[in-house]
């Protein structure tokens, strides 16, 4: 039985906002800006500022994980006290929030390479929404940013995502082979969620049966 289900995606695809409506359709935790908070928690980081903490960290890393904590740019929240933490550590803390996200189950993950920390579970169900470039700069453009920042955000962060997962994962990104799902979100949001839904269910039956 499904219990977790992992929304992947590129920059402008809309991942995030379908995510939330797939977690309240199934009553279900969405693992989010909550991740940033409960990973901000055990390592019990300072809230300070940007330009401080570019001081204390690799100005790459924190580019990294800016990325991936900070949920997706439908928030663009900033991410504030990592004064204490290398890149290494931060994974280790990543990787402990995601695990017990999971077994506490029913939740949808966002990001942080949570197919690749839960590839080995069997009551995982791992989804990559993605986009055409269009419909990702309509997106971005839609949170208010201008077509040439629409464009250079599309391109540089899921250059930023490829990188940190073939660092610390050693894999590609997108992974193809570890996806149950992938699929184009300018069908529609409403339709993406119902897609899954539906292959859930179909996938839940074949394991019963």
């Amino acid at each position: 039985m499904i219990r977790i289900i992992t929304m992947e995606r590129e920059y402008g695809a809309g991942g995030s906002a379908i995510a939330q409506k797939l977690a309240e359709r199934l009553s279900w935790k969405l693992w989010d800006t909550a991740l940033t908070a409960e990973i901000a928690r055990l390592a019990r980081c300072d809230q300070g500022s940007v330009a401080r903490l570019e001081e204390r960290v690799d100005p790459r890393f924190y580019r990294l994980m800016k990325v991936f904590m900070r949920g997706s740019y439908e928030r663009s929240l900033p991410v504030n006290g990592l004064e204490h933490l290398d890149a290494d550590s931060m994974v280790v803390f990543m990787q402990r929030v995601i695990e017990g996200a999971a077994t506490a189950g029913d939740c949808v993950i966002v990001g942080r390479g949570a197919p690749y920390v839960l590839r080995d579970r069997p009551d995982a169900f791992h989804v990559f929404v993605y986009a055409p470039l269009e419909e990702k700069i309509r997106r971005v453009r839609d949170l208010g940013k201008t077509e040439a920042e629409a464009v250079e955000l599309v391109g540089a962060i899921d250059q930023e995502r490829a990188t940190f997962v073939k660092k610390y994962f050693g894999k590609d990104w997108p992974s193809r082979h570890l996806y149950h799902l992938m699929i184009n979100s300018a069908v529609g949001d409403d339709v993406v969620v119902r897609t899954i839904l539906d292959e859930m269910t179909a996938l839940n039956g074949t394991r019963r049966a």
